[in-house]
């Protein structure tokens, strides 16, 4: 998807061109802050912010390339819940968009590959560990060819 110049000091809101209309008094903790992410200028976004909607499949045009940036930075950038959550909410993003998103596909598979050795030896749980060998096997099978 070719993005404008300056989406990156737009809202999702602006973007998709759609409201979500006032944040709910009522809501859950995760309704009410993807609301308030929804009107957040891009460029304002955190880790944690970028988990939480990508995580929600929430304007992954325009917060995947962004995620990816972060990611290039630190594969194992981490939002509030543990060390490369980023990247688990990334790998398990909704599958259409990833086969529609074939170069972004591939920016992610060559920065996992290129910090395999350091993914296999940093010190955490073998459950965080297996979660992120698990969540790129059936990541990377999106465009393998049989």
């Amino acid at each position: 998807m070719k993005l404008e110049n300056n989406w990156r000091y737009k809202n999702l809101a602006s973007l998709e061109k759609k409201n979500l209309g006032p944040t709910p008094s009522y809501g859950s903790y995760l309704a009410t802050t993807v609301h308030e992410l929804y009107k957040k200028q891009l460029s304002e976004f955190t880790i944690e912010d970028l988990r939480i909607m990508i995580g929600q499949n929430i304007g992954l045009p325009f917060l995947i390339p962004l995620a990816i940036e972060q990611l290039a930075i630190d594969l194992l950038a981490e939002g509030d819940m543990y060390e490369g959550d980023l990247l688990v909410n990334v790998l398990k993003s909704d599958v259409a968009y990833w086969k529609s998103e074939k170069p972004n596909w591939k920016k992610v598979v060559d920065l996992y590959f290129k910090n395999k050795v350091m993914l296999d030896e940093v010190d955490t749980t073998n459950s965080i560990r297996n979660g992120w060998i698990e969540a790129f096997h059936e990541f990377k099978k999106f465009h393998e060819k049989k």
